[in-house]
């Protein structure tokens, strides 16, 4: 939990100094009432007494109670404005530090944990931060002075505060032994709810198809019927400190009052008074004491789950990728477009078989190259490779003669166009989509991105809309269709205009119209640039100038279209199933 405050600003430093300020003024004039109330007190009992000494000290005591209103809101504020702020930064630092992360840290969290960490532990640590600095400063400080204000007022007094401290102590002992492990559950059962609700949401449609509501329900409901079971012991559990710690102020006002009367009915005449005096004080002071261990105990509560959420935000935050960003950031070569797999192989992190072995290749400027094979034979985890998504485990990727690890990544990202195999778009409109991040060139004109849309083959459905490319996009791109999602994909990888174009399966959407089309179109308006293409079907690469055939992870065949069909067994069986008989012949 100590190392959360590392992420205190200066100004949130400021603003918590301040803070201790006004709280050591709000504690001495609470602690000064009772003062007052032992003078009235002697002074009502005592003969002779006027009325106006008797409220001068009332109008101290009520001088005393608005100041500590005052400063109890000052620190109210105070705190608001240090734990909003604090939490504001870090959630910007976890996601920040998440969108540094490849794929093998996101993994090994997972998304629906990372979600997590970013959303119900920050709050849970604001919670704590917020509560913190109002109690766990006031708490000592008022605990400090109120015992040293009552430490001669009567040994006997001061032995029943002793005990209702140490009943207090011993609860606060017992439940943080029993909820504390619970806590930890709890936050691992939050991350399978996030996980059930995302994957039951991203897969709505198959599971309306499947008819398996009842499925995924009961999936949910197990989930959460055992966060609800340890939520509700936890709860129980904590409920139990209430009518505990009413118990004890009671008691222990009752136990002064009880004794005082037995020592005044004992005492001479002229100590009475006395008694009484210390007995009213010690009331006063002995429930402030109490009061501080209840705030005490109410951090307590707290801090369990704020403890296990600091350690997995550490986690996140301390974790450093596993691909260290390169340092080279301009041209060292001279070479423009081109890219060479070296010998490269590749496993995934803590797998004992690697999905590709062995691979070489050579694309350069102005040449397609086309990638086939079955499925998961290593297509999209070698053209992954490129844009770092992965690192190769052994050998070389090479972009413009320098090896992507040497590349600063915003360096590396700038000279590619890569369009995913399953299109991606963002809640906003089709031109925040096409315009979407940095670009070496500066942001595309209005006309860049209408040649692009028109590239792609998207124009019919973009200019049919009212507002053309001002038009809304829903946030995943639910309210276009999966062919035209692909379509503006390919269209903000033409409006980057890159050195490298990565297609990984990126006209599967498509009808074999727009696909001809497309390629035409493309084959045009990218004749000075590289293009790479991941495809299933024989017609989308079959004019590429080299085809590159994976069979199992390794290259089984090089070569064009003609040439595979006669020296390449799997070419040719794939050709042979999408094909007709004439066009093989004709090819």
């Amino acid at each position: 939990m100590i190392k959360m405050f590392k992420n205190l600003t200066k100004k949130e430093i400021l603003f918590f100094l301040l803070s201790v300020i006004f709280i050591v003024v709000q504690v001495f004039v609470d602690l000064k009432i009772p003062d007052y109330m032992q003078e009235i007190t002697v002074l009502v009992q005592t003969e002779g007494s006027a009325i106006g000494d008797i409220l001068v000290q009332g109008g101290y005591m009520l001088g005393c109670a608005f100041a500590s209103l005052v400063a109890a809101v000052i620190v109210g504020y105070l705190a608001a404005y240090i734990g909003t702020s604090f939490e504001k930064h870090l959630r910007s630092k976890i996601f920040d530090k998440v969108s540094d992360f490849g794929m093998e840290e996101i993994k090994d969290f997972s998304t629906s944990s990372l979600i997590t960490r970013s959303t119900n532990d920050v709050t849970q640590v604001k919670m704590f931060v917020v509560l913190a600095i109002q109690m766990l400063i006031k708490a000592p400080i008022m605990a400090v002075v109120a015992i040293g204000k009552i430490a001669n007022k009567g040994w006997e007094f001061s032995m029943i505060t002793l005990i209702g401290v140490l009943a207090v102590l011993a609860m606060v002992v017992v439940l943080i032994l029993l909820v504390l492990p619970k806590f930890k559950v709890v936050q691992k059962l939050m991350d399978k709810i996030n996980g059930l609700t995302r994957e039951n949401l991203t897969g709505i449609r198959v599971v309306r198809a499947y008819n398996a509501e009842e499925y995924q329900q009961g999936k949910f409901e197990k989930v959460n019927s055992e966060l609800n079971k340890i939520q509700q012991f936890n709860q129980k559990t904590l409920a139990f400190m209430s009518p505990v710690m009413s118990s004890v102020m009671s008691g222990l006002s009752l136990s002064i009052y009880w004794i005082g009367a037995y020592l005044i009915n004992e005492a001479a005449l002229v100590d009475k008074m006395t008694i009484f005096g210390n007995m009213v004080t010690f009331s006063s002071y002995a429930v402030q004491v109490i009061m501080s261990f209840v705030m005490l105990v109410m951090l307590f509560i707290i801090y369990p789950r704020a403890s296990v959420s600091a350690k997995r935000i550490n986690e996140v935050l301390e974790t450093n990728p596993h691909m260290e960003d390169g340092t080279i950031d301009e041209d060292t070569t001279g070479i423009v477009g081109e890219v060479v797999f070296k010998n490269v192989s590749f496993k995934y992190p803590d797998a004992e078989e690697y999905i590709l072995e062995n691979i070489s290749f050579e694309a350069k400027k102005g040449e397609t190259v086309a990638f086939i094979g079955s499925t998961g034979s290593g297509k999209s985890t070698l053209i992954n490779l490129i844009p770092r998504f992965y690192d190769a485990t052994d050998g070389e990727v090479l972009v413009d003669g320098v090896d992507v690890k040497s590349m600063k990544r915003e360096y590396l990202n700038n000279k590619l166009g890569y369009i995913s195999q399953k299109a991606v778009l963002f809640k906003g409109t089709i031109k925040s989509n096409i315009t979407l991040g940095k670009c070496k060139d500066g942001k595309p004109s209005d006309d860049s991105i209408r040649e692009a849309i028109r590239v792609a083959q998207a124009s019919e459905f973009v200019e049919a809309k009212e507002e053309g490319i001002d038009s809304s996009i829903a946030q995943g791109g639910t309210n276009v269709s999966g062919g035209q999602k692909q379509r503006l994909s390919i269209a903000r990888a033409i409006a980057r205009n890159p050195e490298i174009y990565i297609f990984d399966d990126s006209f599967s959407a498509l009808d074999y119209k727009t696909d001809f089309a497309l390629r035409e179109d493309l084959k045009k308006y990218t004749r000075d640039a590289t293009v790479l293409i991941v495809a299933q079907r024989i017609g989308t690469i079959k004019e590429a100038d080299k085809i590159i055939v994976l069979d199992q992870g390794k290259c089984v065949g090089v070569g064009k279209h003609k040439d595979l069909l006669n020296t390449c067994e799997v070419y040719r069986e794939i050709a042979s199933s999408q094909l007709t008989k004439e066009e093989l012949e004709n090819a």
